[in-house]
């Protein structure tokens, strides 16, 4: 894996570029560039190392794997759009991001769709319902090739300790760019704050943000638990980032070499699920201890009724997504909460 200073960004775009147009990195072999947002650390990077590995020694003769971690090259939003066009072969994304170029990615935003860890896996797993929203971008460019666990997205905050919504009445909460979560927000009594994730960090410490939502990894590998002292479990969404990959390097690939890939995505999330679990013990241990998290448990009731009618207003402007939206339900009756 080749890493590079971000003040080198400009120059790796052009050699990208270059890249591109020529095909290939040396010799006959093609590379194939993976760009993501989180650290090194961080259990996506560990799967996409994985990847990189299972790929290079089942095809190394044809393909050389880099992968980019940290925003190495650019935002998520960067990263979506350098896919799209072909000039990197995957990235990952959040759900927030692809819901701006398809309304089925909605589904996944909706604040406590799923009532349970085993529910989400469940149906993320289940290709009657990923299938028809994963490859609703195909027009676009790209299309999804797994999923990625990213736990349970809660709030935290610097000083103001959130145990039931009427605590976030003027707050300003970073959340994802997605108009779901600026809705969820606004139902919740917070002030919606979107911003990209590598902006957050600094907003909390000038506190331009009051505080933001994610899972517990954003305090310890992003530092922000630095800054913020509260972490509240109300649970609100679980949403996957999602591994995306350009249309045309997927559809040019042998049978043979497709298969290898595909092989490929699923050891991505097999061994990013694996190492989530154990970062989510070890983030909550770190933040609790060396950087003075404490950690609250509120009454979840409250807010999951705040927002439940997004549920009916999303069926009913999108009554499409109505068999997806119903096979998720059938997954949280046989998983239960």
């Amino acid at each position: 894996m080749k890493s590079f200073p971000k003040a080198v960004f400009p120059a790796l775009c052009a050699l990208l570029l270059t890249a591109v147009l020529s095909g290939c990195s040396g010799g006959d072999k093609r590379t194939v560039r993976i760009g993501h947002n989180q650290a090194a650390d961080h259990p996506t990077n560990l799967a996409l190392l994985a990847f990189e590995e299972y790929i290079e020694g089942a095809l190394g003769d044809k393909y050389d794997v880099e992968v980019y971690p940290s925003e190495l090259l650019g935002s998520q939003t960067d990263m979506v759009q350098l896919t799209q066009t072909g000039a990197i072969d995957f990235c990952v994304a959040s759900n927030s991001i692809l819901e701006t170029f398809s309304r089925n990615y909605t589904l996944f935003n909706l604040p406590y769709l799923f009532v349970s860890s085993e529910a989400y896996h469940q149906a993320m797993d289940d290709p009657d319902i990923t299938g028809p929203i994963f490859e609703s971008t195909r027009q676009a460019g790209f299309q999804a090739v797994t999923w990625i666990d990213a736990g349970t997205r809660n709030f935290y905050t610097v000083d103001t300790p959130i145990e039931s919504p009427a605590d976030l009445k003027g707050l300003k909460i970073r959340v994802q760019q997605s108009p779901t979560n600026v809705a969820m927000m606004s139902l919740l009594g917070g002030s919606a704050t979107p911003m990209g994730f590598g902006e957050v960090y600094t907003a909390l410490q000038s506190k331009v943000i009051d505080g933001a939502e994610n899972n517990e990894l954003a305090l310890t590998s992003n530092g922000h638990g630095d800054v913020c002292k509260f972490y509240s479990y109300d649970m609100h969404q679980m949403i996957p980032d999602i591994l995306i990959g350009n249309c045309d390097f997927l559809d040019n690939l042998s049978p043979e070499d497709r298969g290898v890939f595909e092989e490929g995505f699923r050891l991505v999330n097999s061994v990013e699920r694996e190492e989530w679990g154990k970062a989510v013990e070890a983030a909550k241990e770190r933040a609790a201890n060396q950087q003075g998290v404490t950690f609250l448990y509120p009454e979840v009731q409250p807010f999951q009724d705040i927002c439940t009618p997004m549920h009916q207003d999303l069926i009913a402007a999108n009554p499409d997504l109505t068999p997806i939206y119903e096979g998720i339900q059938q997954w949280n009756a046989a998983c239960g909460s």
